[in-house]
Formats: C-alpha cells, sequence, structure tokens
C-alpha cells in the first residue's frame, strides 16, 4: 500500500495551521441550506491512527441517501507530521482525508465527518475545512460535545437542545445536541460549509435509522481500521 506523504507547504507548527484556519474559516459558506436529505450521494469520513508509526488512515464511504446502500469505498495511508494540538486536529488528517476522496470515482456529495464543523473552539472544525478545501456540502457528527454546553435533550428520536459556545470568538448557537434514538445519549451536530443546520440534523436522523451513529460513520470507522490494519499487515 502507497503511503501519502504530507505536502510540502502543509503547516509543521502551531503560528502556521493557525494562519491557514484563519484564512480559510473566512471562504466557509454558511447561507446555503443544502442538498435535501435522501437525494443523492452522502460520504461519511473517518480515520485510524497508529501513533507508534506515525500513520494515519482514512476512509471514504460513498452511500446512496435513498437507501443507505453502499455505493462506492475508498482508503488511504498517509503520514502524520503535525504535532498533537487541541482545535488543530485536522492538520493531522486532511491530507490523507483529501487522497481518499480523491481516490473516488463517483460523486461524493455531501460529507459527514466523525467531528465537528462550526462546534469547534476556532468555530472551523474538519467538516468546515474539508468543505473549504473541496468545495462540497458538509457537516459535522460527533460523539461528544467539545467544550460546549447544552441542556439534555427530550427522550425521544428527533428530539433536540441547542448546543452553545460562550468563549473568546463569543456566544452563539454551534449546533444541536440531537436524540437518534429514543433513551440514548445525544450525538452532537454541526454545520460545516454549505449546509445549514436544519439540514444538517434532518441529515443525521436519515442517515441513523437503527443505531446511534450515523451509518456514514460506522462504515467509515470499519473501513478505515481496516485499511490500517492491512497497512501494518508487513507491507509498509
Amino acid at each position: 500500500m502507497r503511503i501519502i506523504e504530507t505536502p510540502p507547504d502543509w503547516p509543521v507548527d502551531e503560528a502556521a495551521a493557525r494562519a491557514l484556519q484563519d484564512e480559510l474559516r473566512g471562504r466557509v459558506v454558511r447561507d446555503e441550506p443544502g442538498p435535501p436529505p435522501g437525494t443523492g450521494h452522502v460520504t461519511g469520513l473517518d480515520v485510524a491512527y497508529d501513533d507508534e508509526r506515525d500513520l494515519v488512515a482514512a476512509a471514504a464511504v460513498v452511500l446512496d441517501a435513498a437507501t443507505l446502500e453502499v455505493v462506492e469505498e475508498a482508503t488511504a495511508v498517509g503520514r502524520v507530521s503535525f504535532p498533537y494540538v487541541p482545535g488543530l486536529l485536522a492538520f493531522r488528517e486532511v491530507p490523507t482525508v483529501l487522497a481518499a476522496l480523491e481516490a473516488l470515482s463517483v460523486e461524493p456529495g455531501l460529507l459527514v465527518c466523525d467531528g465537528y464543523g462550526r462546534a469547534h473552539p476556532r468555530r472551523f472544525g474538519l467538516a468546515s475545512h474539508l468543505g473549504v478545501l473541496t468545495g462540497l456540502p458538509s457537516m459535522g457528527v460527533a460523539k461528544n460535545p467539545f467544550t460546549f454546553t447544552y441542556e439534555q435533550p427530550g427522550p425521544a428520536r428527533g428530539d433536540f437542545s441547542e448546543l452553545v459556545a460562550d468563549d473568546e470568538e463569543g456566544r452563539e448557537v454551534v449546533g444541536r445536541a440531537l436524540r437518534t434514538r429514543h433513551g440514548v445519549k445525544p450525538v452532537f451536530v454541526s454545520a460545516g460549509h454549505r449546509v445549514g443546520l436544519d439540514t444538517a440534523c434532518a441529515h443525521a436522523l436519515r442517515l441513523s435509522p437503527r443505531y446511534r451513529i450515523p451509518e456514514t460513520t460506522r462504515r467509515a470507522d470499519a473501513l478505515c481500521r481496516a485499511a490500517l490494519k492491512e497497512a501494518l499487515g508487513g507491507r509498509i
């Protein structure tokens, strides 16, 4: 398996990464509703790490938005050259995720990340970053609320509450705590790029017919773990 090398102009320190983050977040489009749920393609994105070897495996799984059947899958394995810095994790993952996306032969449609979009300390999480770089609509569905606060939503599927930031960037609603299964703890949905929060939540519900986590994330998680295992099987 070929190992994706980090681009030569990729930021290598915190200052450079923050400068690029500031530049790119000014390009986020927030006034488009996004593709209607159940139409076109939705692509789940996830990564798995091997910290000992500084490797990251990325998976892109394209689903038919109407049936949730897999249309195409692609993976990539790359080097991790950026340090672990909270709020800048995208710089460890983006080159390899882009390589997985570029390996697809079909249009990805809506990107669904296992992480954050607007719900980020600098309001520019992985979903926003990938959306801006690719031009594709994007959203994040995270398993925890990062550092933000929320009230528990009602117990029924579809109940939600606001995910609120109150930090140096200001006080604002950055996402929602959304109940995708009755009585099960919520997921945390945020818009990334070219998608509104209402649409992002509608997609999250449609993508989670049986489990708490969307099918996009479940399938991408399994695929990137398998890709990392294969890469570590003696062919590096």
